[in-house]
């Protein structure tokens, strides 16, 4: 009797440790991937994507589709503990074809997902989109805004903009980004970057316009570091002071800089594109939700990273070398912010 009753006592502990363990019901967690060519096999006119079909140069199958959604589900489901993110933020995804795809056909499909989605002029067709989970979190409005120059709509990704009650507590208002490559220079594709800088900056404002104290949470690969001129000075987001000011923006990606590993590796050198920026006000929040900057972090998991045979040290285990089909992952690393409810 003794024996049963401390095997009991034993089954509870480990059962209360394990609540203890896990997050809270409150916690909100947002994670950002750009997942690198996520294409349908199909040769769509009007789009650069000759490549990724079954005669195209990357033979691109079915099979070689379905391996990679699997590969993204197995990332968003073991990318925030014990709970998959509320919000999931991607780029370089072709088409809502292949968003469903990846919410119906993979272990994805018993969560309740639901797509935000519109064709960009971007040349290769691809876009940005957002998931989210509808049980926590009710959507207000969404839009997305051209790059422009002039007259001129930009042939590149647009910036999705979106709101939504967390929880039923509080407002949120997101921005997701894809900005402008480096494919043609960096010095050649700078100016088109501080045009998607400030028109990110000019949205911002009339989001803030509306009330002083909105929370912004501001997601993306920005093809430029947090130190670079369109983030820091067209953008204005800065890194953390001591006086954080509720109508400032700051860049919490600043920290990264200093890792070994970062979110995209070209040759021998890491750096952070892909960032979270949020306004002072869901920093300084004292009520409904708010965030740490410790709370964000790169996605290191280990089946993401691969040997770096000729540079040294691990790189990004991707899709393709090249040419050569490997069945990775992505070129990026994924990031993840949490939100917590303090009230």
């Amino acid at each position: 009797m003794k024996i049963n009753f401390f095997i009991l006592l034993i089954g509870l502990l480990f059962f209360s440790l394990s609540l203890l363990s896990q997050p809270q019901a409150e916690d909100f967690s947002v994670l950002f991937y750009n997942v690198e060519n996520l294409f349908d096999i199909k040769n769509e006119p009007g789009k650069e994507d000759d490549e990724f079909t079954p005669t195209g140069e990357r033979y691109w199958t079915n099979r070689k589709l379905d391996k990679k959604l699997v590969n993204i589900s197995k990332v968003i489901l073991n990318s925030s503990g014990f709970t998959t993110p509320d919000v999931i933020a991607l780029c370089e995804i072709e088409n809502r074809e292949v968003l469903e795809r990846l919410l119906y056909t993979t272990p994805l499909k018993k969560y309740n997902y639901k797509i935000i989605h519109k064709e960009s002029p971007d040349h290769r067709g691809i876009d940005v989109a957002l998931l989210y989970q509808s049980e926590t979190l009710y959507p207000l409005n969404y839009t997305y805004f051209p790059v422009v120059r002039g007259d001129e709509i930009i042939k590149t990704r647009e910036v999705l903009y979106f709101s939504g009650i967390i929880n039923e507590i509080d407002t949120v208002h997101f921005f997701v980004n894809h900005w402008p490559s480096r494919y043609e220079g960096i010095l050649e594709s700078e100016p088109l970057r501080k045009l998607a800088a400030q028109l990110l900056k000019t949205k911002v404002e009339e989001v803030r316009s509306k009330s002083g104290n909105s929370k912004i949470i501001i997601l993306g690969d920005f093809n430029d570091q947090p130190t670079d001129a369109s983030i820091r000075e067209t953008l204005d987001a800065q890194s953390l002071s001591d006086n954080i000011e509720n109508s400032h923006l700051y860049n919490l990606s600043f920290r990264w800089m200093k890792d070994e590993i970062k979110t995209l590796k070209y040759q021998s050198q890491w750096s952070v594109y892909d960032q979270c920026i949020v306004s002072g006000s869901l920093v300084n929040s004292k009520k409904g939700y708010s965030i740490l900057p410790e709370n964000t972090k790169i996605i290191k998991l280990p089946f993401l990273l691969e040997k770096d045979e000729k540079y040294g040290g691990v790189k990004p285990f991707r899709t393709y070398n090249g040419y050569s089909y490997k069945g990775g992952f992505s070129d990026h690393l994924p990031v993840l912010l949490k939100l917590t409810l303090l009230n």
